[in-house]
């Protein structure tokens, strides 16, 4: 990065914190602090639903998961229209109606406080870490970039967080998302329209497609019915539906964006327009990710995109092997854009060679054994290295192949994304356990007093974030991460709610066992490994449920019992 890059990104984020915590100019009571007054108008709330969900993960991440496996992560996304509709219809208007600030205040109302405080305190404990997550996923990129220490950066982008979430409250979200959400989009666009421009001439958009198709970059839709595999068509339509109508349904995090709404009309068309926009906000962002992979058909790619590891085997005894992976590997990439040339040529043509297709997939087909092999001579070197490189592949782009000041521009995209979502997930958290958990314990005190309890809770979670994420190492990829927190916690969660508000005969003391036991059942599934995470999100419903529905079975008949005297 150069002084320019830097001017850029500092720029537009000291722009976007100072003047967000300018124009609330704090807040005077509990209110206001949490609901903005109730006076956000239905774009901004769509805008802040969207923004708080796409974090720098979804930027860092999402590309990455296209390069590597294509376009079938969008199946992810296909039950979120569904969800929106019934979280419009359900949900919204019940929140307004008892003028909650909170989702699990409504479950004190349904069931007790006993149970209100479980949902909350599963939700603090996911909040937490996926907020922690979110804060580490920038910090690679500083990282990366700057060979500073991990943890110096976490805790210098945690304390930034916290700065404007302290002051500002949901007004500062607010406004704030829009300028995120504005910066977000127009990094990505700016960055398509780049590798479309440095392609060879002769490389139309249409040409990007067929290759991209060739090399299995393409298959958006997988009808396979196997549980165990994550990106399906039903896996999305059902699985993923309940992740979604759990996420944006009850997790306060995205309830306290779309509470602030003026009316119910005016929420659930920001939330519609979430629904509307999302499918095909994620197919771009994926379509960026072919795009580089297209991109890397005629310039240079890294044998592995991950430098720190790449820089402990260069230092290590397998130096020498691992040179001649790389020499190998450009060969391979140079004869790779080579035939790709010829092909799309002759489709400029109107010849389709399917011997040139062949080796096309061939080609490709060793690209991935040779990056397999540099991954396992890293694991030897390094066995508790995480050899997974899919969130470095779009940084890497980033900053070796685009020209300065546009670096420093996505930079603050990316960061941006980062602030946005940590700081509604930290936002949400304070909330939930002021209003949730100190709130009724400790009733009526003043306004103030709760105000001042919320903005301390703001930085004692904000530290408990920033820990959690100097403890997070890369999993699968960060993305997915994320997903999984979520799906070992959300179903229970949403089976309390689905419960509520339609199961009448199922009371507080069933609704609280069965929604313990089904969480224990749900991590203890995980741990089998037996059916892909998103299948968390049903089974941790349905057995909130049906353990429900047997336990007040129970409950009732022991109720109903007579007694029996025995005369002594």
């Amino acid at each position: 990065m150069e002084l320019l890059d830097w001017i850029i990104l500092l720029s537009t984020l000291l722009f976007i914190v100072l003047y967000g915590t300018y124009r609330t100019k704090g807040s005077k009571n509990i209110q206001e602090y949490i609901l903005a007054n109730q006076s956000t108008n239905w774009f901004t709330v769509g805008l802040s639903v969207m923004a708080t969900q796409a974090s720098a993960i979804t930027f860092l991440s999402t590309p990455g998961q296209a390069y590597h496996d294509g376009m079938g992560f969008v199946q992810f996304y296909f039950g979120l229209p569904l969800a929106m509709v019934v979280i419009c219809m359900v949900f919204i208007p019940v929140f307004h109606r008892l003028k909650v600030y909170t989702a699990y205040e409504f479950l004190e109302t349904r069931f007790d406080l006993k149970t209100r405080t479980l949902a909350s305190v599963i939700f603090l404990v996911q909040r937490s870490i996926g907020t922690g997550i979110t804060i580490y996923a920038p910090a690679i990129i500083l990282s990366s970039i700057l060979n500073w220490d991990l943890t110096f950066i976490i805790v210098s982008i945690g304390i930034v967080i916290i700065f404007y979430t302290y002051f500002g409250g949901t007004k500062a979200l607010n406004i704030t998302q829009k300028q995120q959400a504005f910066v977000i989009m127009a990094g990505m666009f700016l960055t398509f329209f780049i590798i479309l421009f440095r392609l060879p001439e002769e490389v139309t958009f249409v040409n990007v497609f067929n290759v991209a198709k060739i090399e299995d970059k393409l298959n958006l839709l997988n009808f396979s019915t196997d549980f165990s595999e994550t990106y399906t068509l039903w896996n999305g339509l059902t699985a993923g539906f309940f992740l979604m109508l759990a996420y944006f349904g009850t997790d306060q995090s995205q309830v306290g964006r779309y509470l602030s709404g003026k009316s119910i009309k005016e929420t659930q068309v920001g939330l519609l327009m979430n629904g509307v926009l999302k499918v095909p906000m994620q197919f771009f962002i994926l379509l960026v990710g072919v795009m580089v992979f297209i991109f890397f058909h005629f310039y240079q790619a890294p044998l592995h995109f991950n430098p720190v590891n790449t820089e402990k085997v260069l230092n290590s005894e397998y130096q020498e092997a691992y040179r001649d992976l790389e020499i190998e590997l450009k060969g391979l990439l140079n004869e790779k854009k080579e035939i790709t040339q010829i092909y799309t040529g002759q489709l400029n043509q109107g010849y389709e060679n399917e011997m040139l297709e062949e080796k096309l997939v061939a080609l490709n087909e060793n690209e991935v054994q040779l990056r397999q092999e540099a991954r396992d001579m890293i694991k030897k070197v390094d066995s508790g290295a995480e050899t997974n490189d899919k969130d470095y592949v779009f940084i890497y782009f980033i900053l070796n192949y685009l020209p300065h000041g546009i670096i420093g521009f996505l930079l603050a995209m990316i960061f941006s994304a980062a602030m946005s979502s940590s700081a509604s997930g930290l936002y949400a958290v304070a909330s939930s356990s002021a209003i949730d958990i100190y709130k009724t314990y400790k009733p009526n005190l003043s306004e103030q007093h709760y105000l001042k309890v919320t903005k301390y809770l703001v930085v004692f979670w904000g530290i408990i974030c920033i820990l959690a994420a100097c403890v997070i190492t890369l999993f699968e990829n960060l993305i997915q991460l994320v997903n999984i927190i979520g799906s070992i916690f959300y179903g229970t969660v949403l089976g309390i709610f689905l419960i509520a508000f339609f199961i009448k005969y199922i009371k507080a003391k069933a609704t609280f066992w069965g929604a313990l036991l089904a969480q224990i059942l749900v991590i203890y599934i995980y741990s089998l490994e037996v059916v892909s995470y998103l299948w968390l999100n049903p089974i941790g419903v349905f057995s909130v449920i049906l353990i429900g529905l047997v336990l007040q079975m129970v409950f009732s008949k022991n109720k109903n019992a007579p007694t029996t005297h025995v005369n002594k």
